[in-house]
């Protein structure tokens, strides 16, 4: 979900690898261990949440979360938490992370020192102030200075206990004065209207003939200031929970009589009273943390015509996308952008065809085909994530899960057994799981994803006309990938490919690393298979699986997958689970038209949308797929509730409310992504509830009245258009921006007499250029292009930085991310600070 501003769109997402806490205070008791979880935070808002390691002070998590980001936020923190059985689990300490500051750890192990968690520290949201200095004359014709204090609003408290009841109180505090007032309890809300004025008396009175205008002492001023201190009102034995303050001195009103401003509350001071850090311990993570500014789709035109034509350059070496994957030092970091614009555009098959066939014509030893990191591998390896996604689901789900469940003992290595196990009975047990995907696997052809089939065709037919005298080389082409990039990785980690929720425990999951090497194996259809194998109880293992049926499976599968003129995978389609969770859905209704919330567990398949009250029970409703009509956010106001959305039927809406932002953006786009070809879909929607006879939106009284609000636009059903062509347009500008010098560098080796006649230099020795002319061209267009698209961005920030205000709503007093940003303008002016 992008967040819009004038002329753009701001896209977030971070990706975390979770890896391990050292050193964690041990537990005060005779056992000393703990069992520890950690989360993932946006600001105090939980979006994710580790498996459990029980029974130690060090434990590993390795654990990978990525996510879209829907809204603003100030700290992206993470939460060791202690499980307690009996009580509320407790937190034994926290890393946030400025979002200003993420760039300085960007994609780099570090290892962060805990800090102390308390409610001084543990603060959010934003508040609307109004101050006002005026005269006032009294009845004896004297004059005194009275301050009006306006508490407007805020946004984004924090949510306290699975509540928020704020108040704020109000004080003017001076050396020798402390004069508080408070606003009225404001329930149920993170985001109180108070409207709220309260007067203090500024000055000592003084005569009106001296005093004509505003002209009060120094040193009152100076030593003045007003505080303000949110507070949630709790029914708890322990009193209100502070949730921050403000603390403005009455020198801003020196210039002009008022002051009017968003602020970024603030902890407070806790006397110094905090344990030095590393008596926490401390945890390694790994984040990367990416914002693009995306405009709108003719800024791009130039660079992705450029890029979309690769496919029909002549040689593919010298095209535009070509160029991309040889500049940048990680061919990853290239292939992702570029594999999604060509799906976006239909034309990721031309252009994998063209640098696979490209690649194939410089390998010299058909037994490392398509074995490297190449741009063509890492390419084919995002093209098969995103169209393969569902088709791995459906193959190896069930059997992910049989696996995990079943918990048998699997262990082959006889230096490994435990005691009272049996290795003869170990073996059986992993033969029948292999058995098992092994079957999975080559009797799922029909399903393979046809963009998948049509890339491995033309790999097929590239390697075979490459070794016309290696008749195994068409099957070993596309094996390299189906079966050692797609499936070994997804049976051997489940969790980073959504089959598991978490890591698997250390049995299951060196099962998994035994099936996943029997079945590279199997799938690589190597002469000397057991041969293949470092330790020898693979190879005794693998004794099971030399029967010729096995290899016969193998082919007839690749055979299948890699043909052309296939039949329409539709025709064979079978429910395929998508999403499921435990939120919340409106259930009955109380008195007062009001309605009340149940937990209900969720699932959806490309089928139908159903709920239960716990997994595995029957369904308590279902609703097909066609009978969706609609999927919009549900406004906060309805029901005081937050992360709320509604599904629309043609009877009623079902309202639900998911754990956080993230989980509803998700359930929201994947809901709207299965019906969004629904022929009956609405047009226009109701984006409050109806309650008490009325919609709270448009008052209509009519349960079945139209809507009174557009439907937002939709994520289409089709791979190629579920992503943002111009996203992946703007992230390809960055990464030749960022490696502009190697592009120039490039230029400069093609415009060398050594590229044209003698040996190459060795600093041009790394890029591949077949056509020294062509990819000069190729060159001055992209790095055009690129200038282009830069220009724009720098005068959009200088138009941005003209109109920003700060103290703003969109950069309240206190954002640091905007003072750093001012710090980097080369000129500034007045109004704008």
């Amino acid at each position: 979900m992008a967040v819009e501003e004038e002329g753009l769109r701001v896209f977030q997402s971070v990706k975390i690898k979770i890896g391990e806490a050292k050193n964690l205070p041990s537990y005060p008791g005779p056992n000393k261990m703990r069992d520890c979880y950690c989360t993932v935070n946006l600001d105090q808002e939980e979006v994710f949440r580790t498996k459990i390691v029980e029974k130690s002070l060090c434990p590993f998590y390795g654990e990978d979360f990525y996510c879209e980001i829907p809204r603003s936020f100030r700290h992206l923190s993470f939460y060791i938490f202690d499980r307690d059985v009996f009580r509320r689990d407790s937190i034994i300490g926290k890393v946030a992370i400025r979002k200003e500051d993420l760039q300085k750890y960007h994609n780099r192990d570090t290892w962060f020192q805990l800090q102390h968690v308390d409610a001084d520290s543990e603060v959010q949201g934003q508040v609307h102030l109004e101050l006002r200095l005026s005269e006032v004359i009294t009845d004896t014709g004297v004059v005194c200075h009275k301050l009006a204090t306006r508490v407007v609003e805020c946004q984004g408290l924090p949510i306290v206990n699975g509540q928020c009841d704020p108040y704020a109180t109000v004080t003017l505090a001076g050396p020798l004065r402390s004069e508080a007032k408070k606003t009225k309890v404001k329930k149920k809300t993170n985001n109180p209207q108070f409207d709220e004025v309260f007067y203090f008396e500024v000055t000592r009175p003084c005569s009106y003939s001296k005093k004509s205008h505003f002209d009060f002492e120094e040193e009152d001023v100076d030593k003045l200031e007003i505080r303000v201190d949110l507070w949630n009102a709790s029914n708890l034995k322990f009193g209100d929970e502070f949730l921050g303050e403000l603390r403005i001195p009455l020198k801003v009103l020196r210039q002009s009589g008022s002051h009017k401003a968003w602020y970024f509350l603030q902890p407070r001071d806790n006397g110094g009273k905090s344990l030095k850090p590393d008596d926490l311990g401390s945890l390694r993570l790994n984040v990367v943390y990416t914002e693009d500014h995306v405009f709108s789709s003719d800024y791009y035109s130039p660079l992705r015509e450029l890029l979309l034509k690769s496919a029909d350059v002549e040689p593919v070496s010298a095209s535009a996308a070509h160029i991309l994957g040889e500049v940048c030092r990680e061919k990853q970091e290239a292939a992702v952008p570029l594999a999604r614009l060509f799906l976006h555009a239909g034309r990721v098959v031309a252009f994998v065809s063209a640098i696979a066939s490209a690649e194939v014509q410089r390998t010299q030893d058909p037994n490392t085909i398509f074995r490297g990191n190449s741009l063509t591998s890492k390419c084919i390896d995002e093209t098969m994530k995103l169209a393969g996604m569902h088709y791995l689901h459906v193959t190896l789900r069930p059997a992910i899960e049989e696996i995990c469940q079943s918990h048998k003992s699997c262990e082959i290595d006889p230096v490994k057994l435990k005691d009272g196990e049996n290795l003869e009975n170990n073996m059986e047990n992993l033969r029948q799981y292999v058995d098992h995907i092994f079957h999975a696997i080559t009797t799922s052809g029909v399903s393979c994803p046809t963009v998948m089939c049509d890339i491995f065709f033309s790999l097929r037919e590239a390697a075979a006309k490459r070794f016309k005298d290696e008749p195994d080389v068409r099957y070993t082409a596309v094996s390299s990938f189906i079966f050692l990039r797609f499936f070994a990785p997804a049976i051997l980690s489940p969790n980073l490919f959504q089959l598991t929720p978490h890591h698997t425990d250390p049995q299951t999951s060196r099962t998994l690393t035994l099936i996943s090497k029997t079945i590279q194996t199997l799938g690589s259809l190597s002469k000397s298979k057991s041969a293949s194998f470092k330790e020898s109880y693979m190879a005794t293992f693998y004794e099971f699986f030399n029967e010729q049926k096995y290899a016969d499976a193998v082919k007839n599968f690749l055979d299948l997958i890699s043909s052309s003129g296939r039949r329409d995978p539709k025709s064979v389609e079978q429910p395929l689970l998508l999403k499921e969770f435990m939120i919340k859905r409106a259930q009955g209704r109380k008195r007062f038209g009001m309605k009340n919330f149940k937990k209900r567990w969720f699932r959806l398949t490309n089928h139908e949308f159903t709920y239960q009250k716990s997994k595995g029970d029957p369904p308590l409703c279902s609703i097909p797929i066609e009978n969706i009509l609609a999927v919009e956010r549900l406004e906060e106001e309805s029901f005081k509730m937050k992360n709320m959305f509604q599904v629309v039927q043609p009877e009623r809406a079902l309202y639900i409310q998911a754990n956080n932002c993230v989980e509803a953006k998700d359930w929201i786009d994947i809901l709207t992504k299965v019906s969004q070809c629904n022929q009956k879909r609405l047009s226009v929607f109701h984006p409050s509830a109806y309650l008490n006879g009325h919609w709270l939106c448009c008052r209509a009284s009519s349960d079945t009245a139209a809507g009174c609000t557009p439907c937002t636009g939709g994520l289409p059903a089709s791979i190629q258009l579920d992503i943002d062509g111009d996203r992946e347009t703007q992230r390809i500008y960055c990464l030749f921006h960022t490696h502009m010098a190697r592009l120039e560098q490039m230029q400069e080796a093609c415009g060398s007499k050594s590229v044209y006649d003698g040996p190459e230099q060795e600093e041009y020795s790394t890029f591949v250029i077949d056509d020294p002319r062509e990819t000069y061209k190729t060159l001055k267009q992209v790095i055009a292009g690129v200038g282009a698209l830069e220009q724009e961005h720098a005068q959009y920030r200088r138009d941005k930085f003209k109109k920003t205000k700060y103290g703003s709503q969109e950069h309240p007093i206190g954002d640091k991310s905007f003072q750093s940003y001012v710090r980097q303008q080369p000129e500034t002016s007045a109004h704008s600070i």
